[in-house]
């Protein structure tokens, strides 16, 4: 990297994990390239036996499945390799601050390792994107009308310009769905394996199952004869009507089938 002055080594870290719970899901796979100051390159880079099933919402994301990570080494026994390559290290990534250090601070606790982000030096591309090319509506009208939007935050403004951008969108990007329905399509994408909107249930194998939190990859029915009070939890949350109702329904006995 030629642009960039570096008085330590800097890695650049990226993982995919079994879901997108910092805490509890682990990585299957990781890849992490150490840049020094003199020009040279390290990489470890390595699928992750996480030793539970990846979940098919997980898969759909990064494509690993079971027979990927089969007889690769557990997260315990690549630790102490990957611990030494970046203990010295500034990091770097995409994302990196929110989620991938996260999940890799949690596997080495796991493990008993301590290992912290804290007093080291993070470059996350992510944030520079994000600071460079801003993401508001005044940003978008810049970009796609050609001027400065003025009386940004009244709404009758707002309206207006969110009228003209979508117009400048549909005319610039020809690749864009030209009805409502394909644009719907386009900006919330369904995932097929969710039962509800949200996807907070989801299918397995046919099978109603938990998507998100403590309890996630777990049956609706499993939840019905061993943890009723989490069902009771959702209901009393402000969780979505359908999300409720699917909860309710499962306290009766009754699954969503389909």
């Amino acid at each position: 990297m030629t642009n960039l002055q570096l008085t330590k080594p800097l890695a650049f870290i990226d993982v995919e994990t079994t879901g997108l719970n910092t805490q509890q899901d682990r990585i299957v796979d990781i890849c992490v390239t150490k840049l020094h100051p003199d020009g040279k390159e390290e990489t470890i880079s390595s699928f992750i036996n996480p030793g539970m099933p990846i979940p098919i919402e997980s898969t759909q994301i990064h494509g690993i499945t079971d027979d990927d990570v089969k007889g690769k080494p557990t997260f315990n026994e690549l630790a102490p390799k990957l611990f030494d390559f970046i203990k010295d290290c500034d990091l770097g990534g995409f994302g990196i601050i929110k989620f991938d250090l996260s999940v890799l601070e949690y596997e080495f606790e796991r493990v008993g390792i301590k290992y912290s982000k804290k007093g080291k030096q993070i470059i996350d591309v992510q944030n520079i994107y994000h600071k460079l090319e801003p993401r508001d509506l005044s940003a978008a009208h810049l970009r796609y009308c050609g001027k400065p939007f003025e009386n940004a935050h009244k709404a009758r403004a707002d309206v207006r310009a969110t009228i003209d951008v979508l117009e400048s969108q549909l005319r610039q990007h020809v690749t864009l769905p030209r009805d409502i329905s394909g644009l719907d399509e386009f900006c919330n994408p369904k995932d097929p394996t969710w039962i509800d909107d949200d996807g907070k249930f989801s299918w397995f194998k046919d099978n109603p199952i938990v998507n998100f939190g403590t309890h996630k990859g777990k049956t609706l029915e499993f939840m019905y004869k061993n943890e009723p009070d989490y069902l009771q939890w959702m209901i009393r949350k402000d969780f979505s009507t359908e999300v409720k109702r699917i909860a309710e329904d499962a306290l009766k006995g009754k699954f969503p089938t389909i």
